[in-house]
């Protein structure tokens, strides 16, 4: 028999032509698999080899093999019937090593391999679409927020899109620019923002607060500082402390020497060129980046510390496009900015244990606007029970140096007020424009107890100035005072003899154990001023929302610090819409809430319910939507031509009253979990250094607080620090295998902590 007759027909066993490749991208190369063979055709073949133009086959033969297990649940075909990770039951490896050939220099620069990696090349937007088509099974995280499962396996949602941005940049390799490109993209957002108009913008004979400040840089430079607070009050005095004078001298100094005519004294009112308008939106970005910017990037390395590096630059962008600083020093105009970047700095030197350098930089703040007063309860508490915690020793020598820090500061920045020959007349001046208790118990239409109440019962008729101003101080107090009596609590519950305490620790340079209780308690502060204070206008709103963002910036999204900062910063911007709308503010107001709630991902109208802060945010949400609608479409009448700000004021002191509540309720949360309610203190056990090796760093018993001898360095976190989060105790005990020898005040919160959460940017 001829031995070609028993070959197969001619034709029979030749298929289309196939490059063969290895196949770099399971997805790619097994389209359609089947469990038992597969095509594995090259996802690369060009067309021209599969077949001619004729529609005749090629005679190339067609290569079958079996398709790996770990490639058929890989790939996309079978995802979409095997619910299921894309993991192998019978494979050690989660997926075809596709990363390191991608990466390899196989395929250096040919035009394949840059098809095959497409998805590794392609824009952040193209990146976002391919993320938002797969289908990819999203688990709930053990540590807050939630994560999607892939063949690396559990990685955060990308919720937000400042998240995605982030990790885009770290995946292209440029994270290095992530800091850089935050900062320089706020600042262009700040310079957009001010191209539009601002407070008294063509509204003679006063105008608004622009030239108010542009007023300032004027007499300072043209008056000397004894005629500063006297100068024609009633055209704009100046009203705010000498700091907020300094550097309007220093900036006038500027205006000055670039052109004479915008800061004339007296002929200049009221001027308004393109020129000066720039060099004034100038001065504040300018202000911003030498004070906030900086104590921005502080705190994310501070607070954040042993956060990975893609929630520290996910803290620092969801704080520098705060929506309402950005309207109100960028649109309105004020510097804003400066005095919370003081306090923030002022922050950041507490949790890292220089208190010394703390309190300067707060007295700072203070010198700059005195608002600040509205923190002034928790930083003094804080401080006060840290002196306690110390002991009578070391602690009375901290008080000492701190009233010295703190007193030399203020005389410096009100020296040029107390020389010898000044009169008491003098020295008064500054004090008597500072607090202008004849201003009234509030202005416009803020969203705070008085205002609120005052649609019912009105207080001004049927109460007197001083008994008004007697009055609203002692509400204050008593708001306030939770916070202030929880510090001193823990600090007094925490004191143990100075022989305890570690030679480390010789000057309370390492953390107090209610650090925690400190964001909570500045929050307290601040918000009862803004409720129950005397002279309260809507920007200062501002003050509260410091804190509040501060605890959100790293907190897990379906965390209650995450639901409640972002509805507080959303309302703080709705209360300010009357001053927005007459500023002329409208576009940039819809523009920046848009941008930063997509930017931290906040979306409240997500179905099921699942928390009685999202409940109420999706109800003031609709409030605020058919507000806004019924003031486009009906005028007020004329008997009540204030009824849409007084409505805006109903729907937003509720929110701020709940804010200050769960404020307190946190704070006795964490003081509770710090050190119980009973009067018996929780005096840190000491171990000698063996005992320490022996239980892994940490106690179990008492609170789980532990001294170290000297001799044995242990972190924060192995010393029973981290007990708190969120207001959730944590279990004492226990050992942390992630603790280290360095003391980050990042430890304090991580997991889901109150300053940090979990879910992990990386």
């Amino acid at each position: 028999m001829d031995e070609l007759s028993v070959l197969p027909p001619e034709g029979s066993w030749k298929r289309s032509a196939r490059v063969r490749t290895s196949s770099l991208n399971p997805r790619y190369a097994y389209t359609n698999p089947s469990p038992s063979s597969t095509r594995a055709e090259s996802p690369f073949r060009p067309n021209s080899l599969s077949s001619n133009t004729n529609g005749i086959q090629s005679d190339t033969p067609l290569i079958l093999a079996p398709t790996p297990q770990r490639h058929l649940i890989e790939s996309s075909a079978s995802q979409r019937w095997l619910n299921t990770p894309p993991m192998s039951a019978t494979s050690s490896r989660p997926s075809s090593p596709q990363a390191a050939f991608s990466q390899s220099s196989a395929y250096p620069t040919t035009r394949i391999r840059r098809r095959l990696s497409s998805n590794h090349t392609r824009s952040f937007s193209a990146l976002l679409a391919a993320e938002k088509s797969e289908q990819v099974p999203v688990l709930p995280s053990l540590r807050g927020g939630l994560h999607r499962v892939s063949g690396r396996g559990l990685e955060p949602e990308e919720t937000g899109g400042g998240r995605r941005w982030i990790r885009w940049m770290h995946k292209r390799g440029i994270k290095t620019w992530v800091v850089p490109g935050v900062i320089a993209g706020a600042a262009l957002l700040k310079f957009a923002i001010g191209l539009g108009s601002y407070s008294g913008q063509n509204t003679p004979p006063m105008f608004g607060d622009y030239e108010a400040q542009r007023h300032w840089m004027e007499l300072t430079i043209h008056l000397p500082m004894n005629q500063w607070y006297t100068y024609d009050l009633p055209y704009w005095g100046l009203d705010y402390p000498p700091l907020t004078a300094y550097i309007s001298w220093l900036c006038g100094i500027v205006a000055h020497f670039i052109n004479p005519s915008w800061v004339g004294l007296d002929n200049s009112r009221g001027i308004e060129t393109p020129e000066s308008k720039f060099f004034m939106r100038m001065t504040v970005i300018a202000c911003d980046a030498l004070v906030y910017v900086p104590a921005l990037v502080m705190f994310a390395h501070t607070w954040q510390g042993s956060r990975s590096k893609r929630t520290q630059e996910l803290s620092l962008l969801t704080l520098i496009l705060q929506p309402a600083l950005l309207l109100v020093d960028c649109g309105h105009f004020q510097y804003n900015s400066v005095m919370l970047g003081f306090t923030i700095l002022a922050l950041n030197f507490f949790a890292k244990g220089q208190d010394l350098i703390g309190a300067a930089f707060f007295v700072l703040s203070l010198g700059f606007k005195q608002m600040a007063l509205y923190y002034a309860p928790a930083f003094g508490s804080y401080l006060l029970a840290k002196c306690l915690y110390l002991g009578p020793t070391k602690g009375g020598q901290l008080f000492v140096r701190l009233a010295l820090v703190t007193a030399s500061t203020f005389l410096l920045l009100f020296l040029p007020w107390l020389s010898t020959s000044a009169s008491l007349s003098t020295i008064m001046q500054p004090v008597t424009r500072i607090f202008p208790f004849a201003r009234g118990l509030f202005e416009d239409k803020v969203s705070n107890f008085w205002c609120a109440s005052n649609v019912i019962f009105k207080w001004k008729t049927w109460a007197s100035s001083a008994s008004l101003v007697k009055t609203s101080t002692a509400l204050t107090a008593l708001g306030f005072l939770p916070a202030v009596a929880g510090l001193l609590r823990s600090g007094i519950t925490h004191m143990t003899k100075s022989e305890l305490r570690d030679e480390k620790d010789s000057e309370g340079k390492q953390h107090t154990p209610f650090l925690p209780l400190l964001p909570y308690a500045l929050l307290t502060s601040s918000m009862s001023f803004f409720l129950f204070s005397f002279q309260v206008h809507e920007k200062t709103i501002l003050l509260p929302l410091l804190p509040v963002t501060l605890l959100l910036s790293g907190a897990p999204i379906d965390s209650a610090a995450y639901s409640w900062g972002a509805l507080v910063n959303n309302v703080a911007v709705f209360s300010m819409w009357p001053l927005l709308k007459r500023d002329g503010l409208g576009l940039q107001y819809i523009a920046t809430l848009l941008l930063w709630n997509r930017v931290i991902g906040y979306s409240p109208f997500k179905l099921p319910v699942k928390s009685f802060v999202q409940l109420l945010s999706m109800g003031v949400y609709a409030a605020a939507i058919l507000l806004h609608i019924l003031e486009s479409i009906v005028h007020p009448p004329a008997r009540y031509p204030d009824l849409f700000p007084v409505l805006n004021v109903l729907i937003s002191t509720p929110v701020f009253f709940l804010t200050w509540s769960w404020s307190i309720k946190c704070g006795m949360e964490v003081g509770w979990a710090l050190g119980g309610l009973g009067n018996q203190s929780h005096s840190p056990p000491v171990l000698d250094a063996k005992e320490v090796e022996d239980v892994g760093g940490v106690t179990a018993q008492g609170t789980g607080v532990l001294i170290p001898p000297s001799n044995t360095t242990l972190s924060y976190r192995q010393a029973g620090g981290r007990t708190v989060s969120l207001g959730r105790a944590q279990s004492s005990g226990g050992s942390s295998s992630k603790a280290t020898a360095s003391t980050s005040p990042a430890d304090l919160f991580e997991g889901s902590g109150s300053m940090g959460g979990g879910g992990e940017a990386d």
